[in-house]
C-alpha cells in the first residue's frame, strides 16, 4: 500500500484530492503501477480546464465525464501494452475502485483488491463493487 500511495503523488488530476495510485502485485512482486491521469499524450487538466468543474459536475456523479483514466484501469492497461499476466493478482489501491474498474479488474482476473479510502456510500458504490471488494486496509 506505501507504494501504492507513492504512485499517487504521480496523477496529473488537477483535484489533489481525487489523486489515486494502484499497484498490481504477484507473488510479492509489482507487476504494473498506475495512477489517474490524462491518457499519453492529451494535455492534462488544470483547475481552469477540468471538465468536470467548467460544467460544474458534482462529485460523484457522471464520473464518465472526465478525460482522466482511472488508476486501476492504468494498471491493467500498462500490463496488458508490456505482456504481464494479471491472472490471480491482488491490487493495492488508494481509493476504493468503482463499479467500472471493479468489473474490468474482475475480467483481468485479479483475485484480491485492497484499498485505504472508502468513498461516500453514494459515489461510484453500487451493489456490484461491494460484492467484488475481498478486502480492505
Amino acid at each position: 500500500m506505501e507504494i501504492a500511495e507513492k504512485v499517487r503523488e504521480r496523477s496529473t488530476c488537477a483535484r489533489p484530492d481525487r489523486a489515486v495510485g494502484a499497484v498490481l502485485v504477484i507473488d510479492n512482486r509489482a507487476i504494473a503501477m498506475g495512477y489517474n491521469g490524462a491518457p499519453s499524450g492529451m494535455q492534462h487538466c488544470t483547475p481552469e480546464t477540468c471538465v468536470r468543474t467548467v460544467l460544474h459536475v458534482p462529485s460523484g456523479e457522471k464520473a464518465e465525464l472526465c478525460r482522466a483514466i482511472h488508476a486501476e484501469m492504468n494498471c491493467l492497461l500498462q500490463a496488458a501494452r508490456y505482456g504481464v499476466k494479471t491472472e490471480g493478482a491482488t491490487i493495492y489501491v488508494t481509493h476504493q475502485p468503482c463499479g467500472v474498474c471493479m468489473r474490468a479488474l474482475y475480467q483481468a482476473g485479479i483475485k484480491r483488491v485492497v484499498y485505504r479510502k472508502a468513498y461516500p456510500a453514494n459515489w461510484c458504490n453500487d451493489d456490484f463493487t461491494r460484492y467484488m471488494v475481498i478486502e480492505r486496509r
